[in-house]
């Protein structure tokens, strides 16, 4: 793991809650932050990701020249392998 070295400020409050965590768990506020920052990264990228799949809806919804392939949502589709 390749670390950088980043000062923050936190309220009081934060720091001791964080205290709190590391102590119970056994192991440092550094490692508590980065996973809790890992953690909101993590959901930032899905919540990112949902928009663009329902922007990408919308296009399908509404593009014409996309709308031609929603017909072949129905149709059975047959791989003929012809080294049988």
């Amino acid at each position: 793991m390749d670390l950088h070295k980043t000062q923050i400020l936190l309220e009081k409050s934060q720091h001791q809650i964080l205290e709190s965590i590391a102590e119970e768990e056994k192991r440092s506020i550094s490692e508590i932050v980065r996973e809790m920052i890992e953690r909101e990264l993590r959901y930032r990228q899905r919540r990112q990701m949902a928009f663009a799949a329902r922007e990408l809806q919308l296009d399908y919804a509404t593009d014409p020249e996309l709308l031609e392939f929603t017909s072949l949502d129905s149709d059975d589709f047959f791989f003929e392998d012809e080294s049988l």
